[in-house]
């Protein structure tokens, strides 16, 4: 067994969990600074590569860097019933959206994915995208500050950085 090996299932469940006691203290850095804190770590339990993560972002909006905001993105999930905590085989992508004066702008990062593998599904104001290639899976459901419609949409993919230009 290859000493990547043996360290990666040694993390397990517990170790992606661990190092978030420091947390606290990060978000009283971040709350003095308005930056952004992003984390993710990856293992692999038997076949199923297992990736965790979030990203906490402070300083937004009017509330002069008041307002934190944690997204939780990757593979692993805790069951509903069960409690216990699953790997998907779906990833979360982490997904940005910036307000601009003309469009919204949704970024997500989906490595391994074109523009060609994205799906985009609009209903009202929730945006749902999903990509598949080759063993990449990705579903994220994101909601948009309004309604806009599919046909005025444009997608762009580069590197894995997928871009949505959202205009009325």
């Amino acid at each position: 067994m290859t000493k990547g090996k043996k360290a990666a299932e040694g993390i397990g469940f517990g170790g992606v969990f661990k190092g978030l006691a420091d947390l606290i203290e990060k978000l009283g850095e971040l709350a003095e600074k308005g930056e952004q804190l992003k984390r993710s770590t990856e293992f692999q339990h038997r076949d199923v590569k297992g990736v965790y993560g979030f990203s906490v972002k402070m300083g937004l909006g009017d509330k002069g860097g008041k307002e934190v905001k944690v997204e939780p993105f990757g593979n692993v999930r805790r069951d509903e019933k069960t409690g216990e905590t699953v790997v998907q085989e779906i990833r979360e992508p982490v997904v940005d959206v910036f307000e601009e004066k003309d469009h919204v702008l949704v970024v997500a990062e989906m490595p391994g994915i074109s523009a060609k593998d994205v799906h985009l599904e609009v209903k009202d104001d929730l945006l749902t995208i999903t990509a598949t290639r080759a063993d990449k899976k990705y579903h994220k459901e994101i909601l948009l500050p309004r309604a806009y419609p599919r046909e005025k949409m444009e997608v762009s993919c580069n590197n894995g950085i997928l871009e949505i230009k959202c205009r009325l």
